[in-house]
C-alpha cells in the first residue's frame, strides 16, 4: 500500500487512489509527474497506481489470497499489458535514479532515502506478482528495508518509516528456514510477532501510513487466526474511504472467521441493499461480487443449498467480477453441487472454471474434481 499524501496538492490523487478510482489515480499522478519530473515520489506515487490497478483487476487486493499456508512463496501470477509493464518499469526506474542522485549529494536526505525504499518494495511486489521471480522480490524487499532503516537511524522519531521494516520482518519470520539461509538476508531471521508489533506502532501514531499499516496488519491478522483484532482496523478505514467496498467485504471474511455468521450476513444485506438503491459509494462494485461472497460464506457454513441460489445468479455475468473471484465462483459452485449429490452440475461448472482462467489456482483445483467428487472434510 502507498503512503498517503503529506502534500495537500497529492490529496485528490490519493482520495481516488483509495476508492478504488484507479484510472483517476492514474491519470492525477501522471499529470503531477509532468508538472513536478525531479521529484522521485512522483515517480512512485504513478508505479503504484499502475500496479495497484493491475492488482484489482486480478482481485489481488482481498485478504483470502494471503490466507493460506504459506502465501509468500506461493501466488497466481498478474498478467498486465506490455504498456503498463512497460510504464511501471520507467517509473520505479526514473524515482530510482532521482532518488540515488539527491542521496549522493546529502545522504541523509528523508524524502530522497523514502523514496527509495518504496521504489525497491514496488518493485519487489512487481517481481513477486508478475515476473514470479521470487529471490529478486526478496532481494528488493531487503533493499527497501534498508533504505527506510536508514531513516530510523538518521530520524529515531519517524514512525512511519516502520512500515516496511513490519512486513518485511514478519514475512522473512514466515518464510522455510533453507530460505532464510540465503546470503543476501545477512543473518536477517525476521520475527512475526515483532513485524506485527511494529505494524501495530504505525497503524496507531503513524501520520503517512497509519491507513496503510490498518490494512496490511488486518489481513496479517486474519492469516494468523485472529479477525477480532482485525475487525477494529478495517472499520477504521472503511469509515475514511467509504467507496472502497473492499474493506466492508473484508469484514464479512473476518466475521465469519470469528464465527459470527448474522453479522457477516448483515453486512452483505446492507452492501445489496445500497447497491440496488444507486448508492454512489457502490457505483463501481458489481452486485455480482455481493452475490459470490454471500454465496461463499454459506458454503463455509454448510449451507449448501442457498449458497448454490447466490452463486448461480453470480455466474451468468461472471467476467464482470475480477478474474480470481470470477473463477471462484464456478469453483465454489461446482463443490456446492458435489455435496448436494448433483454431479453433472458439479462437473459443468468446473470446465467453466478452467475455461474462465486456466492458469489460476481455482481453475487446477477444478481440474482434480472433474474425475473425482469434492469431498469436504468433516474439521474444514
Amino acid at each position: 500500500m502507498p503512503s498517503l499524501a503529506a502534500d495537500p496538492q497529492l490529496s485528490e490523487g490519493f482520495e481516488h487512489f483509495y476508492n478504488l478510482e484507479y484510472p483517476q489515480a492514474i491519470t492525477f499522478f501522471r499529470a503531477a509527474t509532468v508538472r513536478e519530473p525531479e521529484k522521485p515520489e512522483r515517480w512512485n506515487h504513478l508505479a503504484q497506481a499502475l500496479l495497484y490497478s493491475e492488482m484489482f483487476k486480478a482481485g489481488a487486493l482481498e485478504s483470502e489470497l494471503v490466507s493460506g499456508s504459506n502465501p509468500f512463496v506461493r501466488r497466481e501470477k498478474m498478467q498486465p499489458s506490455a504498456e503498463v509493464a512497460k510504464q511501471f518499469d520507467e517509473c520505479v526506474a526514473k524515482a530510482l535514479q532521482l532518488g540515488n542522485d539527491r542521496i549522493a549529494k546529502n545522504p541523509r536526505d528523508r524524502d530522497a532515502l523514502y523514496a527509495l525504499g518504496i521504489a525497491y518494495g514496488l518493485r519487489a511486489n512487481y517481481n513477486y506478482l508478475v515476473r514470479k521471480a521470487w529471490m529478486d522480490s526478496l532481494r528488493d524487499s531487503s533493499s527497501a528495508r534498508k533504505a527506510h532503516a536508514r531513516i530510523a537511524e538518521f530520524y529515531p522519531d519517524d514512525v512511519d518509516c516502520r512500515l516496511i521494516e513490519g512486513v518485511y520482518s514478519y514475512i522473512v519470520g514466515s518464510l522455510p528456514w533453507h530460505i532464510k539461509t540465503l546470503g543476501f538476508l545477512a543473518g536477517y531471521r525476521g520475527d512475526r510477532e515483532g513485524g506485527l508489533k511494529t505494524l501495530r506502532l504505525v497503524a496507531d501514531k503513524g501520520l503517512q501510513n497509519r491507513y496503510d499499516a490498518r490494512v496490511i496488519l488486518s489481513a496479517l491478522y486474519r492469516r494468523e487466526r485472529r479477525p477480532t483484532e482485525a475487525l477494529p482496523l478495517l472499520q477504521s478505514v472503511s469509515e475514511r474511504f467509504p467507496r472502497n467496498y473492499l474493506f466492508r467485504l473484508e469484514m464479512v471474511q473476518m466475521y465469519s472467521d470469528a464465527g459470527n455468521k448474522d453479522a457477516a450476513i448483515a453486512i452483505l444485506a446492507r452492501l445489496e441493499a445500497e447497491k440496488v438503491a444507486n448508492t454512489p459509494a457502490l457505483a463501481n462494485v458489481p452486485v455480482e461480487k455481493i452475490w459470490y461472497y454471500r454465496g461463499n460464506l454459506l458454503f463455509w457454513y454448510r449451507d449448501y443449498e442457498t449458497a448454490i441460489q447466490h452463486l448461480r445468479k453470480a455466474t451468468p455475468n461472471a467476467p464482470a467480477l475480477d478474474l480470481h473471484t470470477a473463477v471462484m465462483t464456478w469453483l465454489r459452485l461446482g463443490q456446492c453441487y458435489d455435496l448436494t449429490q448433483d454431479r453433472k452440475s458439479a462437473q459443468s461448472a468446473y470446465r467453466e472454471a478452467m475455461k474462465l482462467g486456466p492458469d489460476t489456482d481455482a481453475a487446477k483445483e477444478s481440474k482434480n474434481y472433474l474425475n473425482s467428487p469434492y469431498k469436504r472434510p468433516a474439521d474444514v
